[in-house]
């Protein structure tokens, strides 16, 4: 009998995603020895696939611990995110233990200035010693690159050696700054945890939680159950410690920190984030990852918007000095395209873009736009009161 057998291929095509949201920076330290040939002379490499990262050299049975490690977290930032674009740094860890943290900067120049958020794993580097000073450092980092208009948020993942014994006191004012302190307590994650000899480096979960960030909207939490669960089945923190061995006043204290870590909700599989917390004080309007990418998204988009206006013409109307109406108009249905689109997409409750015009745009040739942004709130906290009555009328 004639017969025709074809084969169906998985070819690994990367997704492509609207926008940029998504894109995204890994960036790992390591002795120059571990580092693969093909990031030798270029330490920053697009990577749309696994397959993509094996062909670099970063592969599952390689001879050295580092590498084993960094292709499992790039297949957990796939796993979670097939669409992820995603910029992978590898790095010489600095001999002096005086981390910079350029190497980020170094990532957003060859995106682009397109990263939005960038893990850092540090997974040999005790929290407990240094993660105050790294923390402020690393805000420093992302304010630099805001100030040339590249802003991205960055999520440190370093070595944790005990999950008591961890600062209580470092978040503050670093809005740009996620500490995460969690990894899986199974699977591939605890073999490379016990593979670096239990405790002398953190595997951490960086590659699900910059997957995460990437899938989610920028608006959105990525703690929310219902939309993003982890796929890790089960939770512990990065010195080990499984979560469901450890105290509950231990993980509301480390919640109030401003840590990121694993959870397990009841009545749920699996395991999820904890919150979205940034290293700002917790009654900052940029207290959460998700309003400050946000605000990022609508900064960029009316600076997109607003540019192409510098140099131009502004009337006057002639009667009363104040600016045209249509010059007013104009301006203000220009800055508000924006966050119209951003609405649209759910990311806005509303906005407003108001420009006063008694300005005195003759003398100074400054025109002042106050924009307003209502954020989309997120249910951390949902109270139920149920009873029993005689009758419901």
């Amino acid at each position: 009998m004639k017969k025709l057998t074809i084969t169906r291929q998985n070819g690994n095509i990367p997704k492509s995603l609207e926008g940029e949201d998504h894109i995204s920076g890994l960036l790992f330290y390591m002795a120059s020895t571990y580092i693969p040939e093909a990031f030798q002379d270029e330490p920053v490499q697009a990577v749309s696939t696994i397959d993509t990262a094996e062909s670099l050299g970063i592969t599952e049975d390689s001879d050295y611990w580092v590498v084993r490690m960094i292709h499992y977290q790039l297949e957990e930032a796939f796993r979670v995110n097939s669409g992820i674009s995603l910029y992978v740094g590898l790095f010489e860890t600095p001999d002096d233990d005086s981390y910079g943290f350029t190497e980020i900067k170094t990532m957003q120049n060859y995106a682009g200035g397109s990263i939005r958020q960038v893990g850092v794993w540090c997974g040999t580097r005790d929290f407990a010693t240094y993660g105050a000073d790294d923390v402020v450092t690393l805000q420093g980092v992302a304010d630099a690159l805001d100030d040339v208009n590249a802003p991205l948020s960055v999520v440190y993942a370093p070595k944790v050696s005990s999950v008591s014994g961890l600062p209580g006191d470092v978040a503050g004012s670093c809005p740009r700054v996620s500490v995460l302190i969690s990894q899986a307590g199974s699977g591939d994650g605890l073999d490379l945890y016990e593979d670096s000899d239990s405790g002398s480096a953190s595997v951490t979960c960086i590659g699900v939680v910059i997957g995460l960030i990437s899938a989610a909207q920028v608006h959105q939490s990525i703690s929310w159950v219902k939309q993003f669960p982890t796929g890790i089945t089960l939770p512990a923190f990065s010195d080990g410690t499984l979560y469901r061995n450890v105290d509950s006043a231990l993980i509301e204290s480390l919640d109030s920190s401003r840590y990121l870590f694993l959870v397990t909700e009841v009545g749920q599989s699996g395991s999820y984030m904890n919150d979205s917390h940034t290293m700002d004080a917790s009654t900052s309007d940029y207290a959460m990852i998700e309003s400050v990418r946000t605000m990022d998204k609508a900064v960029r988009g009316v600076r997109t918007y607003l540019t192409p206006e510098l140099g131009g013409n502004i009337y006057v109307d002639a009667e009363s000095g104040e600016l045209a109406s249509y010059s007013v108009a104009h301006l203000e249905t220009t800055a508000n395209k924006a966050l119209e689109d951003m609405e649209k997409a759910g990311e806005l409750s509303g906005y407003s873009a108001e420009i006063d015009p008694s300005q005195d745009v003759l003398s100074t040739s400054t025109v002042e736009i106050v924009i307003k942004q209502v954020p989309v709130g997120v249910a951390r906290k949902i109270n139920v009161k149920i009873g029993f009555v005689t009758s419901l009328s």
